[in-house]
């Protein structure tokens, strides 16, 4: 069963820069609501629980319980602004979830012993993440909070495409859709061969220069 990760916030009334500026300064991040064909809603919440959930993947990948005085909605983290050198989040956007409609959201893969494989063994080999997340399709209810690929089995050479990662029921990888071009390469295991310059032959040195004519 998918974890429940719950955001509480509440309703305001106060629009406008001026407005959230003095939500920030009291310690709280203004932020909307929007979607499933309603209205759009502001909200503000706490700022150290959006700084707190902002730590963990999920706050960002997952489908979460938004708590507006007392109502409950399911809803995506869709926008967010930072502060450019402060540790502060200025402003959130979420959209409301449909839970009979599939959602295109971008989820974190999870690289599972790759210590353990050949090519971490073999000297001179460089694995590369080419990707570190996926968008998918899917359910509300089918979202992960992250896909885990293991690479126990990696060897020196080997290419780990899109194609080959192991999905949840009920969950697609969206760029798969567009054809057999946009299956990349989520990992490469690449043999990286050290170039040392060869000395110089006897006989090969460079010619001395002529003595000026008198």
């Amino acid at each position: 069963m998918a974890t429940t990760h719950e955001i509480k916030a509440t309703a305001r009334n106060d629009e406008g820069k001026g407005a959230s500026r003095r939500l920030r300064h009291a310690g709280f991040v203004p932020a909307v609501v929007y979607g499933a064909g309603q209205a759009p809603q502001s909200i503000q919440i706490e700022h150290n629980t959006i700084l707190l959930s902002a730590k963990h993947e999920w706050f960002f990948s997952s489908v979460l319980d938004l708590n507006v005085d007392g109502k409950v909605e399911k809803v995506l983290v869709r926008d967010w602004q930072k502060h450019p050198y402060k540790l502060q989040m200025l402003h959130m956007d979420f959209q409301r979830v449909d839970a009979n409609k599939a959602l295109h959201v971008k989820v974190p893969v999870h690289f599972l012993n790759q210590e353990k494989s050949a090519a971490a063994k073999t000297s001179g080999v460089v694995i590369s993440h080419n990707l570190t997340e996926v968008e998918v399709s899917c359910l509300p209810k089918d979202l992960p909070e992250f896909i885990e690929l293991d690479l126990t089995d990696l060897k020196p050479g080997d290419i780990v495409h899109l194609s080959q990662l192991k999905l949840p029921k009920g969950v697609e990888i969206v760029a798969l859709h567009l054809g057999a071009d946009h299956d990349i390469a989520v990992v490469t295991a690449n043999s990286v061969k050290e170039e040392v310059e060869a000395p110089a032959a006897e006989g090969d040195a460079a010619p001395a220069a002529e003595a000026p004519k008198k």
